[in-house]
């Protein structure tokens, strides 16, 4: 081998250990851009609270029909130092033992920044909803016994929000009991007609991607 070959290998393998090192270098800054992007991007969820329950007209009528149209007050709270939330589609409405007796509720799109409350207050309405016999007993019984758990659910989409950079979707599923008592008025305030029940209830929060 000539003198001219020996260091074309050498200039090869200095070659060669300088692209390794490079991308040793990339992957070790890829690494850390990695972590840091999931150390300042691991979200909390968000925290919702029903505040409170206006009821003017929860009624059953023969043979199984339910009225049920209401005002509640909820509020959700970021509790992100970093990130944003926006939410999506979200839709209020109200269940009795898993069963929707109000129509979905269209809350609009709102930003919701770092460390922010967001308050919302939208009506349900339910008129005249056919319930499952079964349903009828428990809710005749429970209202009879003068307590009646009512749920209040949340269905949307958030997004995450960092800077400039905005997330893809997650599914949000918020569950808010809310019992509600016929029985002992000292746990309401009359509003007009309207029987106001001040609840401060925290929700259970679900969140996972769309």
């Amino acid at each position: 081998m000539s003198s001219k070959d020996c260091g074309r290998h050498d200039d090869n393998l200095r070659l060669a250990k300088c692209v390794s090192l490079a991308i040793l270098g990339f992957v070790m800054v890829l690494a850390i851009v990695i972590f840091l992007v999931w150390a300042i991007l691991h979200p909390t969820k968000p925290r919702f609270i029903l505040q409170d329950v206006t009821i003017y007209a929860f009624n059953l009528t023969p043979p199984n029909y339910l009225t049920s149209n209401m005002q509640i007050t909820l509020a959700s709270r970021n509790p992100n130092d970093r990130i944003g939330i926006y939410y999506q589609k979200l839709d209020v409405l109200a269940s009795y033992r898993n069963q929707q007796i109000t129509l979905p509720t269209l809350i609009p799109r709102t930003y919701q920044g770092h460390k922010d409350v967001t308050v919302w207050s939208p009506f349900l309405y339910g008129n005249v909803v056919p319930v499952a016999p079964f349903l009828e007993v428990g809710l005749n019984q429970d209202m009879n016994a003068g307590m009646v758990l009512l749920n209040v659910k949340v269905f949307g989409q958030l997004k995450w929000k960092v800077g400039t950079w905005i997330s893809g979707r997650y599914q949000m599923n918020v569950n808010c009991p809310a019992y509600i008592s016929f029985s002992d008025r000292t746990m309401a305030v009359q509003v007009g007609l309207a029987m106001k029940y001040q609840l401060v209830q925290s929700c259970n929060v679900d969140i996972s991607l769309d």
